[in-house]
């Protein structure tokens, strides 16, 4: 069989996109990254499960929201790439009072939905650049809440199809960490249903615009960047100490640490993900070094080196 054969089997009444040889560059926040042999948009859950099921068992798959805490190396991503934000994007208040939320919505709309209705809480999510997905799986937090604290149930896929309806108890969550908390086949969120206070829209609504104004006052937001790049340490701030180090500034290629957040790496305009990782790599050396602190990276790095060694 083919290549053309092997797709068009593959894809045999599915109703998603595939594309070959995707530009990662163009999905991730920091723009860099080299191209994915495939890129698949399902057209909803269940085209997804059908999808993940027709796959070879040993291809890799990589999920990605809005790519706003990945970097691609520049090599690429051998095996398939699985894009939500464009397809699993239901938001809807329920009977039951809980938030609804699919794995491609944006987290900022997320917090907006629930001031719109009412509910308090959900103010810290407009802080968050990903979508509810990534958010799930990572634990996304700042403003002193967490994604976690919230969800009552979700939902995920594996890579049989199965759809499953899990609870927070079944999983292992702490700061920036969410993992199953017993054995089980690789599987990814697709909903959450979230249950946030009643209270004052307005206040909320209020409270959204408050946290935004900080956000675009102290972060560099009018250059491509990941967010934080660090886990704040115990009892200290990862910015505190790259910048007490003397890092802000400093550059490898079109990677910079930000002047205005030392826990942000710019792209200057012209960085490759090569030097997005060594100047990752650097920061991290030169704290526990001088600091005597092992910063742990808050981005996921995946992919192939440019020369094909991962």
């Amino acid at each position: 069989m083919n290549m053309a054969e092997l797709h068009d089997s593959l894809l045999h009444g599915l109703r998603g996109q595939l594309k070959l040889d995707e530009p990662m560059h163009r999905h991730t926040s920091w723009r860099v990254g080299g191209t994915a042999d495939r890129a698949y948009t399902p057209a909803d859950r269940q085209d997804l499960a059908v999808f993940l099921s027709r796959l070879d068992p040993a291809e890799a798959v990589v999920f990605v929201g809005l790519g706003s805490n990945l970097l691609v190396r520049d090599g690429g991503l051998r095996g398939t790439v699985v894009f939500l934000h464009a397809a699993l994007g239901a938001l809807e208040l329920r009977e039951d009072g809980l938030i609804y939320a699919e794995a491609g919505v944006a987290s900022p709309k997320v917090a907006r939905f629930a001031a719109m209705h009412g509910f308090e809480g959900a103010e810290f999510l407009a802080g968050i650049p990903g979508t509810i997905g990534g958010a799930l799986a990572m634990n996304a937090g700042c403003y002193g809440s967490e994604t976690w604290e919230w969800v009552r149930r979700v939902v995920t896929v594996d890579r049989r199809g199965q759809l499953v309806e899990r609870a927070p108890q079944e999983f292992e969550i702490g700061y920036r960490h969410c993992t199953p908390a017993s054995a089980r086949a690789e599987e990814w969120f697709v909903e959450a249903s979230f249950r946030f206070r009643e209270g004052d829209g307005e206040k909320s609504r209020a409270r959204i615009k408050e946290l935004l104004s900080k956000r675009i006052a102290s972060q560099p937001l009018n250059q491509p960047n990941a967010g934080s790049v660090f886990r704040n340490p115990p009892g200290d701030h990862a910015a505190r100490l790259i910048e007490s180090c003397g890092l802000k500034g400093f550059a490898i290629g079109g990677a910079m640490v930000s002047p205005k957040h030392a826990n942000f790496i710019v792209n200057n305009g012209a960085a490759r993900a090569a030097d997005v990782e060594q100047l990752i790599v650097h920061v991290k050396q030169t704290v526990a070094r001088e600091r005597g602190v092992d910063l742990e990276p808050e981005v996921r790095v995946v992919g192939e080196r440019e020369n094909g060694h991962g």
